[in-house]
């Protein structure tokens, strides 16, 4: 006879026990119960937040317009993107490349991307630990849905939101930096 251990049982398991606290998180890009922001003119849609994976990570469903994308900066936590449509430029530490499918971005290393390909390029982004999806929704426009068209700030909202980037940057352990 064989004795398996049961998936509750106190075993000599290194793995901790179930949390049955914690959901399953099922995500639907263009869903109503998910949030989209405007940020830097693209949209990107929070498809699983840290709150629901206890801060490991999050992942975000992005729409960058063609010529879009993030001023150089860095932060202290892994991002991995997935490119799904469109084509994209990568800044890394100063050298310029041309993404392929996936690149994963190291933990403070000086990094920014561009669309290059002339459409909206489409990709995911996860971030690991969580809270870059905070910072994006409290600096973001919010909007109705994943292709909804970016909202047309005014100047004075523009600085604003400026102010409010960088008064958020060390919270969210990001720093701009010149490549």
């Amino acid at each position: 006879m064989i004795n398996t251990p049961s998936a509750n049982s106190s075993s000599a398991s290194s793995i901790p026990a179930d949390d049955p606290g914690r959901a399953l998180t099922v995500a639907d890009p263009d869903g109503a119960d998910v949030p989209h922001i405007s940020v830097a003119g693209g949209t990107y849609t929070v498809l699983v937040s840290g709150a629901q994976t206890a801060g490991r990570y999050c992942l975000v469903d992005m729409l960058v317009p063609a010529g879009g994308g993030p001023p150089p900066h860095r932060h202290d936590f892994e991002e991995m993107f997935t490119l799904l449509e469109g084509e994209l430029e990568f800044t890394f530490r100063g050298n310029t490349v041309s993404a392929g499918s996936t690149v994963n971005v190291p933990a403070n290393a000086p990094h920014a991307f561009k669309n290059v390909s002339g459409k909206t390029a489409r990709m995911l982004c996860m971030c690991a630990p969580a809270g870059q999806d905070e910072f994006f929704l409290a600096v973001g426009f919010p909007v109705e849905g994943r292709t909804s068209p970016p909202p047309k700030p005014t100047p004075e909202e523009m600085a604003e939101k400026g102010k409010l980037i960088a008064a958020l940057l060390p919270k969210y352990r990001t720093e701009m930096v010149k490549m």
